[in-house]
């Protein structure tokens, strides 16, 4: 269910990644006391961060609640889980209609009774210049209907319970580009994942006191297959989907407020005091490169 970078990727670029993207946790014992007959719901579990993440949680005796669009992908990890004594269930569903991300919420609170960790996962990345984009409205549409009005209404069904428990956690898996000056050609991508990171992140100073915990993570690259149709992500420090699901066990564990790459403030900070050379640096890297093979499609 891995491609090939995630299975096979530099191994240079492995040897620093720890320098680059988010530490990870990779305790059984810690993880097993958080999360053990815990329900764990996980968003974009068919593949990748997600898969690995399912995995994870299951073996570590959570009951994971397995959410995706594809029925038939899905059903594959469950059994994987399953054979290794794991409890997983299957809800396939489609994030980018809110009502369908409504009912989901009403089916699993019917099935389990509450939901303690949701790990907000599912994600779709366009990279794409602007001018190839005049004629593709949908490609916004789309990007903001699955990373930010879907999880949006997820989280506002499974809330009143969480509430009404005094208890849950909600782990949202972000990305290091909304935290600095927008990167060109991901218009579309970083806008729809700022519009959730801001909009949970404004939201956990008032659920805190209900007993509600969120965690924002921004890791850089990960390589999965929503990474595969840009090579020249396959040549940068990254991590591979255990590592992301190390980083995601150490959210869910120690609960922070947010988990970052060790470089990421002091690059903030450099877009504050230097805005005018950062700035022309990410103009210099849109002139010198070109857009990827599939963003040149126009499939709609």
């Amino acid at each position: 269910m891995t491609n090939a970078i995630e299975n096979n990727p530099p191994k240079w670029t492995r040897a620093i990644a720890w320098f680059t993207n988010p530490r990870g946790l990779n305790n059984d014992k810690k993880l097993r006391k958080a999360v053990n007959g815990k329900v764990v719901l996980i968003t974009g579990a068919s593949f990748g961060i997600g898969e690995a993440t399912a995995q994870r949680m299951a073996a570590m005796g959570a009951i994971v609640v397995l959410v995706a669009r594809s029925a038939d992908k899905l059903e594959q990890v469950a059994t994987a889980i399953r054979a290794t004594g794991g409890k997983a269930f299957t809800y396939t569903t489609d994030l980018s209609k809110p009502d369908e991300a409504k009912k989901l919420a009403e089916d699993v609170l019917r099935d389990h009774g509450h939901v303690d960790v949701l790990i907000n996962n599912a994600g779709r990345s366009i990279r794409r210049s602007i001018s190839l984009s005049v004629d593709r409205f949908h490609d916004f549409e789309r990007t903001m209907a699955i990373n930010y009005l879907g999880p949006v209404q997820l989280v506002l069904s499974l809330l009143p319970s969480m509430q009404a428990r005094k208890q849950g956690h909600i782990v949202n898996i972000s990305t290091w580009g909304v935290r600095m000056p927008p990167g060109a050609r991901w218009a579309a991508y970083q806008a729809s994942k700022g519009a959730f990171d801001t909009w949970l992140r404004s939201v956990a100073l008032e659920i805190k006191a209900d007993g509600i915990t969120t965690t924002s993570i921004y890791p850089a690259i990960v390589y999965t297959r929503m990474s595969a149709p840009t090579p020249g992500m396959h040549s940068l420090p990254g991590m591979t989907t255990d590592d992301a699901a190390h980083v995601i066990e150490l959210a869910v564990v120690e609960k922070p407020f947010e988990i970052t790459p060790p470089w990421l403030h002091s690059w903030q900070i450099a877009s504050v005091i230097l805005p005018t050379p950062m700035r022309k640096s990410m103009e210099w890297v849109f002139k010198f490169t070109k857009d990827s093979e599939a963003s040149s499609r126009t499939v709609k």
